[in-house]
């Protein structure tokens, strides 16, 4: 298994949890569940996917992530009420932060493979960061998260993709570059979320 594989699978399941807890949240029964953690476990991607002309999409490609989170909603479905009331609003946050690093460093890394120019490979890791999300709150009838509390998600993966770019102009180990940005970007979406930092509206 390659490494920017293993972060994509990591990625999904990050996802996928979030998703879990929003649907539960909003008394969806198990089409419903699963319907969100697929959403928000594949949907930045497959929107990248879509822009970057590439067939067949990620996940179709790799039918074991979706059937993964069949599997897992499964499972999850059942035990959601007790999960809600073990993991605490801070697990749920640094989940989400960790899916943020892992998704926009996953999708740089595919527009780079697909060799597009490093400014739309950044926004592509962007795009792939924060659209499950988006897409999850849509269809939760919310306005996306990333839309409303002032917050710099997006602005969190753009940096964290703008550095794993530099560090690839200047000959930086592949893999350390992968892991580091994914944990500054992760690593700065919580200090906003800590200190309740937020852009300007």
């Amino acid at each position: 298994m390659t490494l920017i594989k293993f972060i994509e699978i990591m990625a999904i399941l990050v996802g996928a949890f979030s998703g879990f807890i929003e649907a539960r949240r909003k008394r969806m029964d198990l089409v419903g569940v699963f319907t969100v953690a697929f959403i928000t476990a594949f949907g930045g991607g497959t929107l990248r996917d879509i822009l970057l002309d590439k067939r067949p999409l990620f996940w179709v490609t790799h039918q074991e992530y979706a059937i993964l989170i069949f599997v897992l909603a499964l499972v999850a479905s059942p035990l959601i009420r007790t999960l809600r009331q073990i993991v605490s609003e801070r697990l749920i946050v640094i989940a989400d932060a960790v899916g943020l690093g892992l998704f926009s460093i996953a999708g740089v890394s595919a527009a780079l493979a697909a060799d597009m120019p490093i400014f739309i490979a950044s926004m592509m890791g962007v795009i792939t960061g924060i659209f499950g999300g988006v897409m999850r709150d849509i269809v939760c009838n919310e306005v996306p998260m990333v839309f409303r509390d002032g917050k710099p998600y997006a602005l969190c993966a753009f940096l964290g993709n703008w550095m794993f770019l530099l560090m690839g102009m200047y000959g930086v180990g592949h893999d350390f570059a992968l892991w580091s940005s994914a944990l500054f970007i992760s690593g700065l979406r919580l200090v906003t979320w800590k200190f309740d930092l937020r852009m300007g509206r």
